[in-house]
């Protein structure tokens, strides 16, 4: 069957795509939940990108968020405690020197890692950023507003986000790191609401004092935020880890008052705005105040602060902060006499992938830091063809803790962008297109959430590369589904209550590598050597092993679609381990036939292609040496795109060739592996 045949049966792709995955900040290197929760994913999915619809249509972007309090935080602690005598860009340059080289290790393929504070993106990115404010004031989305904000009395300064620290205030949130607005675990509040604040450069709390910024008007945007959720939903395009998150800042704005309070409360409701009043649940603690709009709750704040009564805030659209105080960050353009403001790192991280995106577009490449030196050129494209065309689609990678920047203040953003100062819920073209968020839950680390902040410190990524190969390591963190649920990562060399004698988890996947996949392999091109002069046979492939590869490859087709990366993985293996049992059964009942063994052999080297352009995304250094040695009169790329997914060799293979019967195969010496296990597991 060809592959026009099974067009109706297959999924229509982007004409174009850009693949994001969320950026690591500037003021360490990578660790293993970078690696397994973000970047392998959206190098498979960019890789399978490009045999899909071809690389020159594919831009997979990325780069070291330099800014934000983070990295001023961890530049000032180098600093006074170890003594660092270079400057601020010299920390974040030699931290994203340090991820760049673990990207490498790991095979990471993106087309672009700069900086946003780095390099030639720098330049790019601020000069971006500024229309992007610019654009967002003159549509009428952009208010300046006095809020209160930590200062450090002692040290004479206001504190940014990572120095102060405390107790989330969000309801049901059990994280004990909550900073200046934001929880380590993603919740967003107001500075005041922070529990009991810590500044983490005197050990002595703050005091609160009022600072003029300019905020983004997200409470506009509710109707509008309803409606994308409303077609998330209706599209089953995107996980529900995404649609339920987003939903969860589209209610009213609601006070928690402590049970104890309840009387004090009623002394003085006549004094409150109007609400709506919820008495305490059976398994709560706390009754509920819930308010019509953002400044009726605040006016209630202020009568529960003067009667000392405690209480929380829950989760509502609120201003989305644009522009900050630090020194270290991307200017913001001075509007209505606001000199010396400097951009919130969040904010621009959004756009971060766009100005890279622009910056080696516009470069074509050169002077670019690229992990993907291969990448064709793009000539005549510009960032809008992939960002702004609705034939073009944007896929981010993001853990769950990002959605409600990626999902709630971004789209919000893009819908306040247009030059109609209309927001509306479908983009025209020209116009910044709404992303396809592809959210992975927690990747835990011994049954634990692991947090460089917290108790279980994670291992960074280049130490599992001392007990795990690359590819074993891109093969199971496909495979736990972080899609569908958090997941624990257990590494046997890493666990301290593993046993001499407990198999090792993250081995499972890469036992089919460097086990059947090698069997499957090695198996064709030492019976071609054995039997068929080292030719790759030509000739009819017998249903049966059609069938086989034509549904593993409609199947898997689907789940990229789908963005199942999971479940393509579970079909790989599957068809992987028919495949070599189709040979295995096939070539014992040949015997010693020359004609029958001849026959399994096409069928398996057919099968052999099939499943080489299944792992190509997953294990490209092994798939890509498979093809080494088949060695075709033709490019990687051509041999493994999906145009010829449902054919054969033919159409890689000469007219003289076809007529002999037969190509020339690479010759393959003995014990050869494809897929090699790690020094340590012999």
């Amino acid at each position: 069957m060809t592959a026009a045949a099974l067009s109706t049966d297959r999924p229509d792709y982007p004409r174009r795509a850009i693949v994001t995955a969320g950026m690591p900040y500037g003021n360490k290197g990578l660790h293993f939940g970078h690696i397994g929760g973000v970047f392998v994913p959206a190098d498979v999915y960019a890789r399978f990108l490009r045999d899909r619809i071809g690389a020159e249509n594919v831009l997979f972007v990325c780069g070291t968020d330099c800014y934000g309090s983070p990295i001023d935080e961890g530049y000032r602690k180098l600093v006074e405690t170890e003594g660092f005598a270079g400057s601020i860009e010299d920390y974040v340059r030699a931290n994203h020197d340090a991820q760049t080289a673990t990207l490498k290790n790991y095979a990471i393929s993106l087309d672009i890692y700069e900086g946003s504070g780095l390099g030639k993106a720098r330049d790019v990115h601020a000069d971006f950023t500024a229309w992007i404010i610019r654009r967002l004031f003159d549509n009428g989305f952009l208010h300046k507003l006095a809020t209160a904000q930590f200062y450090d009395l002692e040290r004479g300064s206001f504190l940014n986000g990572r120095q102060v620290c405390g107790r989330c205030p969000v309801p049901g949130c059990k994280s004990e790191h909550g900073y200046a607005d934001e929880c380590d675990l993603g919740h967003q509040y107001l500075p005041a609401d922070l529990i009991n604040p810590i500044s983490t450069l005197s050990g002595q709390p703050p005091v609160m004092r009022d600072v003029t910024n300019w905020y983004f008007d997200l409470p506009a945007f509710k109707g509008l935020l309803q409606g994308y959720v409303d077609d998330l939903r209706r599209t089953g395009q995107t996980r529900d880890v995404v649609s339920n998150t987003i939903e969860e800042f589209l209610v009213a704005p609601i006070i928690y008052v402590k049970e104890e309070f309840l009387n004090d409360y009623q002394q003085l409701q006549e004094q409150l705005p109007a609400h709506r009043f919820r008495p305490v649940e059976r398994g709560k603690q706390s009754f509920e105040l819930e308010f019509a709009s953002l400044q009726l709750r605040d006016e209630a704040r202020t009568v529960l602060d003067g009667a000392a009564i405690r209480y929380r805030t829950g989760k509502t659209l609120v201003p989305f902060r644009i522009t900050g105080n630090i020194a270290w960050g991307v200017p913001a353009p001075d509007i209505e006499d606001t000199p010396d403001l400097t951009v919130w790192c969040w904010p621009e991280s959004l756009w971060a992938p766009i100005s890279f995106s622009k910056c080696w577009l516009e470069n074509q490449g050169q002077g670019i830091e690229s992990l993907n030196p291969s990448r064709p050129m793009s000539p005549m494209l510009t960032w809008e063809d992939f960002w702004c065309d609705p034939q073009a689609r944007v896929y981010q990678f993001i853990g769950q803790d990002n959605i409600y920047f990626y999902g709630v203040a971004q789209t919000a953003m893009w819908a306040a962008l247009p030059q109609s100062h209309a927001p509306r819920q479908q983009a025209e073209p020209g116009e910044l297109q709404q992303s396809q968020l592809v959210a992975n839950y927690h990747l835990q680390f011994l049954g634990k959430k692991a947090s460089s902040s917290g108790a279980v410190k994670p291992p960074m990524a280049d130490e599992l590369l001392d007990y795990y190969t690359p590819e074993q390591l891109r093969a199971h963190f496909i495979a736990l589904g972080l899609g569908l649920k958090p997941v624990s990562f257990q590494p046997k060399p890493l666990n301290p209550t593993a046993q001499p004698n407990d198999a090792d988890p993250v081995l499972k996947e890469g036992q089919l590598l460097t086990n059947v996949f090698n069997r499957l392999a090695r198996s064709c091109f030492y019976e071609a050597q054995k039997s068929n002069a080292g030719l790759l046979p030509i000739g009819r492939v017998h249903e049966a092993a059609e069938q086989l590869s034509r549904q593993a490859l409609l199947d898997y087709e689907w789940q990229m679609y789908r963005q199942e990366l999971h479940a393509a993985m579970e079909t790989a293996d599957s068809f992987i381990r028919s495949a070599n049992k189709y040979w295995s059964e096939h070539i014992k009942a040949a015997g010693e036939q020359p004609a029958a063994r001849l026959a399994v052999l096409t069928d398996s080297f057919y099968l052999l292609k099939t499943a080489a352009l299944l792992m190509h995304p997953i294990a490209p250094v092994g798939t890509r040496m498979i093809f080494d040695f088949l060695a075709l009169d033709v490019t990687e790329a051509q041999f493994f795109s999906w145009k010829e997914a449902f054919s054969g060799f033919e159409p890689f293979l000469s007219d003289a060739e076809k007529a002999a019967g037969g190509h020339a195969l690479r010759e393959l010496p003995p014990r050869t592996d494809f897929f090699s296990r790690h020094p340590s597991q012999f």
